[in-house]
């Protein structure tokens, strides 16, 4: 935000220069001639002349001067910037205009915690905890429409409590947050049929599609349809964009909805895409190349479409195609409003906001249970089946599912059985947690696993978590790069069963004497501490980390030379993180990224900000 910083009193020019500071496109202006500072004649005429030049103002000082000197100048909320004030003293920053479109109430909070002050915020929706329905489209990147009465009727309605429903048609980010903060007066629905319209004096949709309904309605549109077109030659694009939108709504689809526009390269340059990307703003233009398109089953395939393209259906392929083989909700019309301008249309909504079956693949931490990402517990307490590597993750860590959920282990599992248990949750609609040790993307086996979900087209998102190589390094109390001489950290493991590249072998990767982390190498440690001898020291620093954050962990430091002694006269098992390198207990070399002779974006030097 450009904001301009405005200074009542030279006394509280510290508490100025601290918050512009932190504020990077911000200017501190005062009536005296400060060092660091823009002087101007006179604070009032400054805010009438620049009032819609900057995004917020800052006053530092008597809240009297502050709402004198804008007072002048409040026309729309809508565009009014974000206006905030802070006492002299630096206590209290209060939020004074534009709290939620302008942003005021989200600067308050934030220049509160740059001065350890108290933030006032008088909105009634933020201080009873409740959603900012005016900005809440601007948030989640969602449109707004408005039926049966005013955006301002209706957040009164809300913030007080009046029985709302909620219609989620779609999930997205912006959903899972719903859901997850949702009010005691807000009633979730999956389907706007299954609202009793009697109930409620409100409904709030997220939603691609338009309802008629009864009582205010507030709907949120996502942008998850895709348009796909195709045409002939030619083809004249007088009146098509608008025939287009009407049979949308005629579908109960809206405009606002549309996220793409599609087609084949053959068609590219025809006026009527250039028309649809106008009538349509806001909306990616795919083209894609007929052999991008041709492995894509369409509902209604074409022999003349065929014939002339070289794909069966250049609407349908096309829309599917960036809906990401999702669901065609409508099939392909045609059109004719002139001679010889004949056109086709699909829309398909993307597969990846569908409601259905989910499956995530949660990286667990390297065994405490606090140490699984605040995603990762948020995605077990909502799961309906938790499936965990037993022999690698700690049981504690699904406890806290919730009422009535699965827990399996897989540690007794072949990996047949634990697809056909993951689909049958999937096959239910429901919600999995495949649950791996440290981050799942490590040695985590999980290609195979999302292998098969693409087969057979199942949604999946993978949740990372801490690696026992960062857990290793924070037990050790050590940072693992050194500033010039050790910069590289190698992740890998010796070769047991599983057969290592020859380009890979343990031996090659320690002549660059980097930090090496190696896992899963307990069984074969005396051929790992042989390699590792080809070309690090025998003094060098080593520690064998065994069960990292469980209970029962257990570190031993020691010399390269005393590795294979030390992990087998202590009865390590493959639970075991190997730390190799000169970085263990380190504390020689400095980074040069704080040093007062080091700028950046964010931190010049005098000198740099003499030369601007």
């Amino acid at each position: 935000m450009k904001t301009a910083i405005l200074l009542v009193s030279a006394n509280s020019l510290p508490i100025a220069q601290t918050i512009c500071r932190e504020l990077t496109e911000s200017t501190i202006y005062t009536t005296t001639e400060l060092k660091g500072c823009e002087q101007i004649e006179n604070l009032a005429h400054f805010v009438k002349e620049e009032f819609h030049h900057f995004n917020a103002f800052i006053f530092i000082g008597a809240m009297g001067i502050c709402v004198r000197s804008i007072a002048p100048c409040l026309e729309d909320k809508h565009t009014d910037p974000a206006v905030i004030n802070v006492d002299s003293t630096g206590r209290y920053v209060v939020s004074v205009l534009s709290g939620h479109v302008g942003g005021a109430n989200e600067l308050t909070q934030h220049v509160a915690s740059v001065l350890g002050a108290e933030a006032v915020v008088t909105t009634q929706s933020d201080n009873h905890g409740l959603w900012a329905l005016d900005t809440l489209a601007k948030k989640q990147n969602w449109t707004t429409s408005i039926s049966g009465d005013s955006m301002n009727h209706i957040i009164t309605a809300f913030v007080n409590g009046q029985p709302t429903a909620l219609l989620l048609d779609i999930k997205d980010s912006g959903t899972q947050y719903l859901e997850q903060t949702c009010p005691d007066h807000v009633t979730i629905f999956y389907h706007f049929n299954d609202i009793v319209q009697e109930d409620y004096q409100l409904i709030l949709a997220v939603t691609p599609f338009v309802y008629s309904s009864t009582i205010p309605m507030l709907s949120y549109h996502p942008r998850v349809m895709h348009l796909g077109i195709g045409c002939r030659k030619n083809c004249l694009s007088d009146g098509i964009s608008a025939y287009i939108k009407n049979e949308l709504l005629n579908h109960r689809v809206s405009p606002l909805s549309v996220a793409s526009i599609s087609t084949i390269e053959l068609k590219k340059e025809e006026p009527l895409i250039n028309d649809l990307k106008i009538q349509f703003p806001h909306t990616l233009l795919h083209i894609y190349s007929a052999d991008e398109l041709k492995g894509i089953e369409v509902p209604n395939p074409s022999e003349r479409v065929f014939e002339a393209t070289g794909v069966y259906g250049v609407a349908e392929a096309s829309a599917l195609k960036s809906a990401a083989d999702g669901l065609l909700v409508i099939e392909k019309e045609k059109g004719m409003l002139s001679e010889n301008n004949n056109f086709t249309f699909a829309l398909a909504l993307d597969r990846r906001v569908l409601r259905g079956g989910h499956i995530e693949i949660v990286g667990a931490g390297p065994g405490d249970p606090e140490l699984v990402s605040v995603r990762g517990q948020r995605m077990l307490k909502e799961a309906d089946l938790i499936l965990y590597a037993g022999s690698l993750v700690p049981r504690e860590l699904t406890l806290c599912a919730k009422v009535g959920a699965t827990v399996r282990s897989s540690a007794s599992m072949s990996l047949e059985e634990q697809f056909a248990l993951m689909k049958s949750f999937y096959d239910k609609e429901l919600f999995t947690v495949r649950l791996h040790t440290g981050d799942p993307c490590i040695y985590g086996a999980i290609q195979e696993q999302m292998a098969f979900f693409d087969k057979h087209g199942m949604s999946y998102h993978i949740t990372p978590g801490i690696s026992s190589f960062q857990a290793a390094a924070a037990a050790l109390q050590s940072q693992f790069t050194i500033p010039e001489k050790v910069q590289t950290i190698i992740l890998t493991r010796g070769e047991g069963r599983t057969p290592m590249p020859e380009r890979e072998k343990l031996h090659l990767l320690a002549r660059s004497q980097s930090t090496m982390c190696i896992f899963l190498s307990a069984s074969v440690i005396d051929q790992v501490q042989e390699e590792l001898l080809q070309h690090y020291p025998p003094t060098t620093p080593v520690a064998a980390c065994y069960h990292l954050t469980w209970k029962d962990e257990r570190i031993f430091r020691g010399e390269l030379k005393e590795l294979a002694n030390i992990v087998k006269d202590n009865g390590l098992t493959l639970t075991t993180m190997i730390v190799v390198g000169e970085a263990i207990d380190n504390r020689k070399g400095l980074s040069h990224l704080y040093s007062s002779k080091f700028t950046h974006l964010f931190r010049q030097s005098e000198e740099d900000k003499n030369k601007v």
